[in-house]
C-alpha cells in the first residue's frame, strides 16, 4: 500500500511538472515557432552573435529593455524610440533579451539612433564622456593601454589627458563584437500585420 501511494505521488508530481513545462515553454515555443522572419529582418553574423553574448555577461540586459512598448502603455513613441515590437522582431533571438528594467533607455532600436562607433565605443569606456549625466558603470576590461596599436585595432580617441603619454586605448575584439552587436539592433522597417482569418470576423 505504501509502495502505490508513493508510486502515485511521485507521477503526480512528476505530471505537475511536466503540465508547467507545457504551459510556460512547450506551448509557447510551438507557437513563436510559427512566426516567420519579416522582410528587412538579417540574422546576426557570427560577430554580431559574439557581441550578444558580451551584452549578456556584462549584465547589460539588467538595466536596458529590447522592447518598445505599444501606444499607450508609456511614452515611448514619443522618445522617439521606435514603433511598437511585434513577436515576428524577434524571431532570431536566443534568447530573447526583452529585459525588465529601463535604469537606461531602451535599445530595440539603437543601432538606428546612434549609428557612431566612435561614439559606442567611449561609451563603453566611459559613459559620461558622452552623456554627462549617465549612471551606466565604464567597462575599461573591454579595452587595453598600450604603446601602440596593431594595424587592424581600433584607437579610442580619448578626449582630455585620460591616456597616459605615449600610450593609446584600443578596443578588444570583445569591445569591437559588442558594438557590432548594439549596431544591428534596427527594427525600423515596417511590423508585420496580423492575418485576419474567419474567426476574428466572428
Amino acid at each position: 500500500m505504501m509502495f502505490i501511494r508513493s508510486f502515485v505521488f511521485f507521477f503526480g508530481v512528476l505530471a505537475t511538472l511536466l503540465l508547467g513545462w507545457a504551459a510556460l515553454v512547450g506551448i509557447p515555443d510551438i507557437m513563436i515557432s510559427e512566426v516567420k522572419p519579416p522582410e528587412g529582418l538579417e540574422r546576426y553574423t557570427a560577430e554580431e552573435l559574439f557581441g550578444r553574448q558580451i551584452y549578456i555577461r556584462e549584465g547589460c540586459l539588467y538595466c536596458h529593455s529590447q522592447q518598445v512598448r505599444p501606444e499607450g502603455f508609456g511614452a515611448d513613441q514619443d522618445r522617439l524610440w521606435g514603433r511598437p515590437s511585434v513577436p515576428a522582431d524577434y524571431v532570431y533571438d536566443r534568447p530573447h533579451l526583452l529585459g525588465t528594467m529601463r535604469t537606461g533607455p531602451d535599445l530595440m532600436n539603437i543601432g538606428v539612433r546612434q549609428t557612431s562607433v566612435s561614439w559606442h565605443m567611449l561609451h563603453l569606456y566611459d559613459p559620461r564622456l558622452v552623456v554627462e549625466e549617465s549612471t551606466m558603470p565604464p567597462y575599461p576590461w573591454l579595452f587595453e593601454v598600450k604603446r601602440t596599436a596593431g594595424p587592424d585595432e581600433y584607437i579610442l580617441d580619448v578626449p582630455g589627458n585620460r591616456v597616459p603619454e605615449g600610450k593609446v586605448v584600443v578596443a578588444t575584439p570583445e569591445a569591437e563584437a559588442l558594438v557590432e552587436y548594439l549596431l544591428s539592433l534596427d527594427r525600423s522597417f515596417d511590423a508585420p500585420q496580423r492575418e485576419v482569418t474567419n474567426d476574428d470576423d466572428e
